[in-house]
């Protein structure tokens, strides 16, 4: 009902289905948003178990019947990273840089606090970047980042600010979330999800957006891995910024993210067919 309300210009109509066989025909795009959330004393080992099974249907049901040549998707379910790898791994005739992860929400939380923080607007900040996974160790990058085509650092002049203060709320933005309105964040997400679409469709115009992508390697992360990275998307494709300088911290700070990772694809081994 509230779809319809919305009255959405390109919305044709609406179909529902429990069968993903039926959901994925033909499909184009592919926002795969549940996923089972992590309960009370659940640890996360049990929620990427759980999740797995989940998402190895769903990358099945992709396989077999969305259009393998064009089908764009993202993985907004957490743990999103390793859902994308499962998904991925479960559907061995498609390209596995058909699908995503999900870190347009973090990237857009880390821009909004720096709009905050110098009085910007969040259109004057360019060239920032979330790094590794959707977790509470990826990390925020603003080594290279432009505010009004100034350095960020040279604008904000405050190091330990940006280490001690704005990483750790970007990375735990979500939990700062849940603790005031009692659910994961939704409006937000639902955002970031279709931007990460439109842009991956429609181009970036030159500008750096984060996606979490398959890894062939760039940047030492692990091929095979969802990892984020900075992109920059046009022509319907995205492409890894190569050749970012990464100083000594930050490439402490993405090799923790990278270790995570490893971490949660070894936890799911059971459900990757093709790694």
């Amino acid at each position: 009902m509230e779809l319809k309300d919305c009255a959405f210009p390109l919305v044709r109509g609406i179909e529902t289905s429990d069968d993903p066989n039926k959901a994925f025909a033909g499909a184009d795009y592919a926002l795969l948003v549940g996923a089972k959330p992590r309960g009370k004393g659940m640890e996360r080992k049990d929620l990427l178990k759980d999740n797995g099974a989940l998402f190895a249907v769903q990358g099945k049901a992709i396989n077999d019947n969305a259009n393998r040549d064009t089908i764009k998707v993202v993985v907004v379910g957490n743990p999103a990273n390793t859902n994308a790898l499962i998904a991925a791994a479960n559907a061995p005739n498609i390209d596995p840089s058909r699908f995503t992860a999900l870190t347009r929400l973090d990237h857009n939380r880390g821009v909004a606090q720096l709009a905050d923080k110098t009085n910007s607007h969040v259109t004057e900040i360019e060239r920032f970047a979330i790094w590794g996974n959707h977790s509470a160790t990826q990390y925020p990058d603003v080594s290279h980042t432009l505010i009004k085509g100034q350095l960020a650092k040279n604008v904000i002049k405050d190091e330990k600010w940006i280490r001690d203060t704005f990483i750790p709320a970007v990375q735990q933005r979500g939990a700062a979330i849940i603790a005031a309105r009692g659910a994961s964040s939704a409006a937000s997400a639902a955002n970031a999800a279709t931007e990460h679409i439109h842009d991956w469709v429609k181009g970036t115009n030159g500008q750096w957006t984060s996606m979490g992508v398959y890894s062939e390697g760039a940047y030492g992360a692990t091929r095979g891995l969802y990892f984020s990275y900075p992109v920059v998307c046009s022509n319907g494709k995205y492409n890894i910024v190569q050749n970012v300088p990464i100083d000594e911290f930050s490439a402490q700070k993405i090799e923790a993210s990278h270790k995570e990772l490893l971490e949660e694809r070894d936890a799911v081994k059971e459900y990757l067919k093709r790694t």
